[in-house]
């Protein structure tokens, strides 16, 4: 299984394809990756752009690409992974340089949600957000999820855990 499309009013969420290694490889190479795990090295970005897209195959969701369809740009990332060292499954994004305050990461949000509500059959998800990145906070209570105090975190690190239930369980 590969990521499936989803299209939104700006944007295409689409699988993976190797030429954009390199967009994260530069993302990663920067201090932009601050609230992400940090610069990494090509190795680590690889493993990470590898278990995004290798999950589709083991767990039925994974991350997607997500495009611009006006211009076939890719802006970011948005994803449902299960990564080893996490203890639930997370909603997560992420802007290339560039492309903030357009309202991108919400709408890959919101779709890629969706879909894991209504397609993967999910009915609950967290996003692992670190206290000091303001912005993805906002993005999280933007999209109605809440602070759960009482949910593990990876590795025992100091986020916050917001949690997105679908609604309808």
């Amino acid at each position: 299984m590969q990521a499936p499309l989803i299209q939104t009013e700006r944007l295409l969420l689409r699988p993976y394809r190797l030429e954009d290694y390199p967009h994260l490889l530069a993302l990663y190479d920067t201090d932009r990756a601050a609230f992400i795990g940090g610069r990494l090295s090509p190795r680590q970005v690889w493993d990470a752009f590898m278990n995004c897209i290798g999950q589709w195959t083991i767990f039925g969701f994974g991350g997607w690409a997500v495009e611009e369809t006006a211009s076939g740009s890719i802006v970011g990332e948005v994803a449902v992974t299960h990564p080893v060292d996490f203890p639930e499954i997370e909603l997560g994004w992420l802007l290339f340089d560039g492309f903030e305050g357009r309202g991108y990461a919400y709408e890959a949000a919101v779709a890629a949600r969706h879909w894991a509500f209504s397609e993967a059959g999910l009915s609950t998800l967290v996003s692992y957000v670190d206290p000091d990145n303001i912005r993805s906070a906002r993005l999280a209570e933007r999209l109605g999820a809440t602070v759960d105090p009482d949910a593990l975190t990876p590795n025992g690190d100091a986020c916050l855990v917001y949690r997105h239930n679908c609604g309808w369980s």
